[in-house]
């Protein structure tokens, strides 16, 4: 057994079962990224960063994410086709195999930590098959400093082993990948896929049973930045809607990207240490944060190269619509220092309307916002999930069902408080498509949406008139600064009018029949705010 580099004193991963490894402890990103090179794992690209293939699973695999059914989670968490059972018996025995599996390997270890709020803070291990997927870690985990990992205790464990394949007839599982939470032994699991989103929402998952069943706090898929007067904006949505690309602002200093909680103090904290963008169509003109975030120490994942060259070429989906890049938030320059907020004064629900006849935005009234952030409606973008190869309507509720262990209504009530004691004031902006549903209308212009959004957090739109959707019963604004005026109503921007309201009926319906099995927990505010779906539809 070998232990190498900089740990706590009394660390070994022989306490985990691992036996004859070669374990790197904590090494630089420069090293990890020289050992992934080196054993033919990845390519160094123009910029200086690092690219890998993550295999057969470039996305997230949700049928095979399970938690261990025992006296910690019985009882609380909201078990179904999001949050599949799995024995306490069955987890042992696969644990057992992982860890035989990554015996006598050269194996990397990392302390990290989660939550940038020291009141919540929790400790956690990395323990990767994997040079890349470490780094992977050290990217988006908040990173210790080196007196805090001589005295390194964890709470949590992660055990990444992306080569173990599991035996479904023999070990439970679904398939031979699997993501398992332990609550109980505080352990993630993760085996059968290289795609390193699976380590990061293991833990947001984790981190969504803990901090509102035990702490009382609210967690929340968002990402969050600060203006120059210190006004806190939240930016809600799934995969694909835009919450990375909008919250990455010249003019804003950024908290975090995609996972943060909203204490009793008052506090909105990051999660994590990182950003995982996507990078389908990335360039310098439309995102320049992330663009120029690439470079030695980020990690790029199932992209290809301009021919010739080791130059990515961003707009070949070829292995993926779902290329993304991990890396530390101190590549971007413009970032808030502790990852921290206050009270946010703004909240944006980011949707993706493949149907298209959603306004670009809309101010929603308490009740319309609770409706919203239950109902969690958006479309899953091609390759943010193994399968999805185009737009898909979905509902998920608290925008981020897939990683909420507990049930929806319970996040639902914690925001809906805290925006009534905070006053904020919630918007409901389409990121989707315009002028038609998919296939016939276009995606809508990042340029628009941004104008929307500057607008509402400058409060240029708390003076302008309002309509108000007729089926929908949102109200919009008529008129915002540089924003063609015929974009702001949907139907304005359908050639075919009919069409437009009987799309606008359809999806109403879907949202009528979605919520139905939230309606006995909802008040009549809530209620109130349901679309009215005409009786032709």
């Amino acid at each position: 057994m070998k232990e190498i580099g900089k740990k706590a004193a009394n660390a070994t991963v022989a306490s985990y079962g691992i036996t004859d490894a070669t374990a790197h402890w904590n090494l630089s990103p420069e090293k990890l990224a020289e050992i992934s090179v080196e054993l033919g794992q990845a390519q160094k690209t123009d910029t200086g960063a690092i690219t890998v293939h993550t295999g057969e699973f470039t996305g997230r695999s949700p049928k095979d994410r399970f938690i261990v059914k025992d006296s910690v989670t019985e009882d609380a968490v909201w078990w179904g086709d999001v949050n599949i059972p799995f024995s306490p018996e069955a987890f042992d025995k696969l644990y057992d195999k992982v860890v035989a599996y990554l015996s006598g390997k050269e194996i990397y270890v990392r302390d990290s930590y989660v939550c940038d709020d020291p009141s919540y803070k929790m400790y956690l291990r990395v323990i990767n098959e994997y040079a890349w997927s470490n780094l992977f870690a050290y990217n988006m985990f908040l990173r210790p400093s080196e007196q805090e990992i001589e005295n390194f205790n964890p709470e949590w464990t992660v055990i990444n082993a992306p080569g173990f394949h599991a035996d479904p007839a023999v070990d439970g599982t679904r398939q031979h990948n699997f993501a398992i939470l332990n609550f109980s032994n505080k352990i993630a699991l993760v085996g059968g896929t290289g795609y390193t989103g699976e380590i990061k929402k293991g833990i947001f998952s984790a981190l969504n049973f803990i901090l509102p069943h035990q702490k009382n706090t609210l967690s929340m898929h968002c990402s969050a930045n600060i203006g120059k007067d210190g006004d806190t904006a939240i930016f809600f949505g799934l995969s694909g809607t835009g919450k990375t690309t909008l919250s990455a602002d010249p003019e804003r200093k950024l908290i975090g990207d995609d996972e943060h909680g909203w204490s009793n103090e008052n506090s909105v904290f990051n999660f994590e240490g990182g950003c995982y963008a996507k990078c389908i169509d990335l360039s310098e003109e439309k995102e320049p944060d992330i663009y120029r975030a690439i470079k030695p120490g980020a990690l790029l994942e199932n992209i290809t190269f301009k021919p010739g060259t080791n130059e990515p070429d961003y707009a070949d989906s070829s292995i993926t619509e779902n290329t993304r890049v991990s890396y530390p938030i101190y590549h971007i320059d413009n970032i808030a220092q502790p990852s921290i907020g206050h009270n946010p004064k703004n909240i944006f629900f980011l949707t993706c309307d493949a149907y298209g006849v959603l306004p670009p935005i809309s101010k929603l009234t308490p009740g319309q916002a609770a409706y919203q952030f239950i109902s969690g409606y958006t479309a899953k973008v091609a390759g943010t999930e193994e399968g999805i190869t185009e737009p898909t309507t979905a509902f998920s509720a608290c925008f981020g069902a897939p990683f909420m262990p507990l049930h929806p209504t319970k996040y639902g009530e914690m925001l809906s408080k805290k925006m009534k004691d905070s006053g904020v004031t919630v918007w409901l902006v389409n990121t989707g498509w315009s002028g038609g549903s998919y296939g016939v209308g276009s995606r809508m212009s990042l340029k628009i949406t941004r104008a929307l959004i500057t607008a509402a957090l400058s409060g240029k739109l708390d003076n302008v008139d309002y309509d108000v959707h007729e089926v929908f019963g949102l109200a919009f604004p008529t008129s915002c600064e540089n924003v063609p005026t015929n974009v702001l109503n949907p139907r304005n921007t359908w050639a075919d009018k009919a069409a437009y309201d009987k799309k606008a009926n359809e999806l109403a319906a879907k949202f009528v029949k979605n919520f139905q099995k939230f309606a006995d927990g909802a008040n009549e505010e809530i209620m109130a705010a349901s679309p009215k779906v005409a009786q032709s539809a």
